[in-house]
């Protein structure tokens, strides 16, 4: 089974000039953690809640000005709609990622989740695997 096959397609998504309140008011109305940047259709970073957490609000910076650029991941790994859910449920193991923006050449045009994995009965063990290796931490406490 391939990605765009159980990806949502409907998908909120940033400009890079966006400011973090507005980031914060998306993932509010939309009810997520996070939300791929673009900037012409390409996916330049994803902002998390906890990128807001930690690089706004513990840092004192005003989310009314502070521009999402700041505080987003650059680069983040995507995925490709061909892509078998199995790979991509390896590369969000081994990343220790949750959602993973999916584009076509290099445009956004869907994003996969662990829920959406998990909830695939046929994908059962590939989501297990994954959370396994999410929850983990990065490095020795």
């Amino acid at each position: 089974m391939v990605i765009k096959d159980i990806m949502t397609k409907e998908v909120a998504s940033l400009n890079e000039d966006d400011t973090v309140e507005r980031a914060a008011e998306l993932m509010l109305e939309h009810d997520i953690g996070s939300i791929p940047v673009c900037s012409a259709e390409k996916v330049i970073g994803i902002v998390t809640d906890r990128d807001i957490a930690l690089r706004t609000v513990a840092k004192g910076e005003n989310p009314k000005l502070q521009p999402v650029r700041s505080v987003m991941s650059s680069n983040p790994v995507l995925g490709n709609p061909q892509m078998e859910v199995k790979d991509a449920a390896r590369i969000m193991s081994e990343r220790q990622i949750r959602r993973l923006p999916v584009a076509d050449g290099g445009r956004l045009i869907g994003i996969v989740s662990l829920g959406d994995i998990a909830t695939n009965n046929k994908l059962e063990e590939a989501a297990k695997s994954a959370l396994t290796n999410i929850s983990e931490p990065c490095c020795p406490v």
